[in-house]
């Protein structure tokens, strides 16, 4: 298909646009301190913003209307999670880490448990920032190779490579405030798209809700007690894992925590930025389960090659091509590249940012000058955009890359948050018990992991993991932390008994 001049117009110039406002905040850092953290006088609103821009990325742009187009609404239940994982987050690691006045996260678990826990959690941290780099250049394709026809590989590789420019240039100031501008853009876009949507029914709006309503199409999913399938209490259970983990514990979100003025201007930023997340969430399913309508209605619109098994993801881009009026394709466009702009453009400001502070000066230069910090962060930007890539060029014909997505988060999060609540809840925990609860939710995410790959049949059943893939983070998370925690109680019970014997054989203490 060829765009239009006028939705050509309009997308370029918005890309453009904010690839220009990032690289203007060149000349505002001159220091490492700038660059990761926007000398900490940075508004509460944007930053809001830019916590639900980069929550949301093109993942949730194509991948929640492709999931609700191929299913139903079980996903939207992964929302429902996030005021319970923000009051956690407000209440108790905030005010920790503005505390600790350290802009990496992980350098409160090297206080609590050694160096070991910080290269641990930090490099599961940057594992998954690369995956989520890949997923999200992956998805940024689809549209345009939908509009134009260009290999994906080709967009991928100077979709990384213009998002790296900025980042690299801007720092944490480009990221933010080109996060909150690209956050309006995303959901001016989604709700135009879903006007045009329900009004463009033959018969009008209701037969978009009686065609998704007798397809099933609003469920929430299964009420039911399965572990293995993605029911409601699943979906619920590992939205509150991976959300805490998101908003408690990511250097993308700690990092911008620190960019704040004060603890209540960081608190406020994350209930904004987290609770517009569900509203924005929720129509983007209404989106999919609109299309599903759209196309059962006027199956002639829909291409066969669309129709088939893992196409979902590609329905939308498809819509964006050739359902809207014109200008409005241009924008929709450009909302999806600025959705995933801003969370790529942010996972390798955090991970430059960890692989400075948590490795460069922690171990090869600890005195190192701003000069060469700078060079480092502009190194390390550069090198996870290129892996980012390879990463992306993987995925290439990946079913859904939403279900790809929380397998992957799950299995790279390494089930860190235990070891996060393991420190800070449980204050008599030693070294040893944090390191051997570790050990244990490591093996119990590799067996959950890949466990399904190689045991497939006969006998070798029996070894595979019955428990849906979701479940990694929680199963590893609660490993962790229970292992941890009653190996320190009974080693502290059993001091205490040592002890009690010791004064009892005491002849001074049998007298007394």
């Amino acid at each position: 298909m060829k765009l239009p001049l006028l939705d050509s117009i309009v997308f370029f110039t918005l890309i453009l646009g904010n690839i220009i406002f990032g690289i203007s905040f060149f000349f505002r850092n001159r220091t490492s301190d700038q660059f990761t953290a926007g000398g900490g006088k940075l508004p509460a609103w944007a930053v809001g913003m830019s916590i639900f821009a980069t929550f949301v990325s093109s993942i949730s742009f194509l991948g929640l209307p492709g999931k609700a187009y191929a299913t139903n609404w079980n996903a939207f239940v992964f929302s429902l999670s996030i005021p319970f994982a923000t009051i956690m987050t407000i209440r108790f690691f905030i005010p920790l880490y503005r505390g600790i006045g350290n802009i990496s996260a992980y350098y409160y678990l090297e206080q609590r448990f050694g160096a070991w826990a910080r290269i641990y959690a930090s490099a599961c941290y940057i594992l998954t920032q690369l995956m989520r780099t890949g997923a999200i250049l992956m998805l940024l394709a689809l549209p345009l190779n939908a509009l134009f026809g260009w290999n994906i590989k080709t967009i991928i590789i100077l979709t990384g490579f213009m998002v790296m420019i900025y980042t690299m240039l801007g720092g944490i100031k480009a990221v933010i405030w080109t996060d909150a501008v690209q956050g309006i853009i995303l959901i001016a876009g989604a709700l135009i798209c879903s006007v045009i949507l329900t009004f463009s029914m033959p018969e009008g709006p209701g037969q978009l809700f009686r065609i998704a309503a007798e397809n099933n199409k609003f469920s929430l999913g299964s009420m039911g007690s399965s572990l293995s399938q993605s029911t409601f209490w699943v979906v619920l259970i590992y939205g509150l894992f991976i959300n805490l983990q998101n908003y408690g514990i990511d250097q993308n979100y700690i990092q911008r925590y620190m960019t704040t003025g004060s603890d209540r201007e960081a608190k406020v930023s994350a209930w904004f930025g987290s609770l517009l997340y569900i509203p924005v969430s929720l129509l983007f399913f209404y989106i999919g389960t609109a299309l599903f309508s759209y196309y059962t209605a006027m199956p002639e619109l829909l291409p066969d090659e669309l129709r088939t098994a893992g196409s979902a993801d590609k329905v939308f881009p498809y819509f964006i091509a050739t359902g809207l009026p014109a200008g409005m394709t241009g924008l929709l466009i450009a909302s999806i590249f600025a959705a995933g702009m801003s969370t790529v453009s942010t996972s390798l400001n955090s991970t430059a940012t960890i692989i400075m502070n948590d490795y460069y000066r922690r171990y090869f230069n600890k005195n190192a000058g701003e000069k060469q910090c700078m060079r480092v962060l502009y190194s390390s930007s550069l090198l996870t955009g290129v892996f980012g890539i390879l990463i992306a060029l993987a995925l290439v014909g990946v079913e859904s890359i939403l279900d790809a997505w929380w397998s992957l988060a799950s299995i790279f999060s390494g089930g860190m948050l235990g070891l996060f609540l393991l420190g800070y809840f449980s204050r008599n925990v030693r070294k040893a018990d944090a390191l051997t609860g570790v050990i244990c939710g490591v093996l119990v995410i590799v067996w959950m992991s890949l466990s399904p790959l190689y045991f497939t049949e006969g006998r070798s059943l029996s070894f595979r993991s019955p428990f849906h893939a979701n479940l990694t983070i929680v199963f590893g998370t609660m490993t962790i932390f229970l292992v941890g925690f009653l190996i320190s109680r009974f080693i502290n019970i059993k001091l205490s008994c040592r002890n009690s014997t010791k004064d009892y054989e005491n002849p001074e203490h049998r007298e007394k």
